[in-house]
C-alpha cells in the first residue's frame, strides 16, 4: 500500500526536514530583522509571518492553520486520482510544505494554540521573504498545474481522434 506514495512520503519528509533544519538555523543565527547579504539581491533577513502569503491576514492564523488541514486533505485525495510520479512528488512538495508551516504555527507560539508565526528568512528583496515551505509549495503547485494542463491536453486529443 505505501509503495504508490513512496515518493510523496520521501519527498515530504525531505521538505519538512530541510524546512525545519533552515528554520532552526537561522533563529540560532539571526535577530529579528537583522540583515546577512549573501549576493546579489538574495540575502537572509528573520521574519515573523502571522498571516498567510505575502503577510496577508495578519492575526488569522489559527484560522489559516485549519484550512492548510483542509487543503492537505484535497492535494492528497486529488493526487490519489492520478497514477504520474511527477504528481506524486508535487504533492509531497505541497504537503511537506504546509506541514513545516503548521509545525511553526503549533509549536513557535506564545500566543496560543496555532498561532505562532511562521519563520521566514530568505529575502530577494523584490519579492516577499519566504521559507524552504514556501518555496515548496509554489514549486508543487506549479507542477501539478503543468499536469493537469497537459493531463486535459492529452485527454482532449484522444477525444479529438474518436471523433
Amino acid at each position: 500500500m505505501i509503495q504508490p506514495w513512496k515518493s510523496s512520503i520521501i519527498t515530504a519528509s525531505a521538505v519538512i526536514f530541510f524546512d525545519q533544519l533552515t528554520k532552526w538555523w537561522v533563529l540560532e543565527r539571526l535577530d529579528h530583522g537583522e540583515i546577512v547579504g549573501l549576493f546579489w539581491t538574495l540575502q537572509f533577513r528573520l521574519v515573523r509571518n502571522t498571516g498567510v502569503a505575502f503577510s496577508q491576514g495578519e492575526g488569522l492564523g489559527p484560522v489559516f492553520a485549519i484550512l492548510i488541514f483542509f487543503v492537505i486533505f484535497l492535494v492528497i485525495r486529488w493526487s490519489t486520482q492520478i497514477q504520474s510520479k511527477v504528481v506524486k512528488v508535487a504533492a509531497g512538495l505541497i504537503v511537506g510544505g504546509a506541514v513545516g508551516n503548521l509545525v511553526d504555527r503549533v509549536f513557535r507560539t506564545e500566543d496560543g494554540f496555532l498561532s505562532g508565526g511562521v519563520v521566514d528568512f530568505i529575502d530577494l528583496q523584490w519579492w516577499p521573504v519566504f521559507n524552504i515551505a514556501d518555496a515548496a509549495i509554489v514549486v508543487g503547485g506549479f507542477i501539478m498545474f503543468w499536469a493537469g494542463m497537459k493531463s486535459t491536453k492529452s485527454e482532449k486529443e484522444i477525444l479529438d481522434s474518436n471523433v
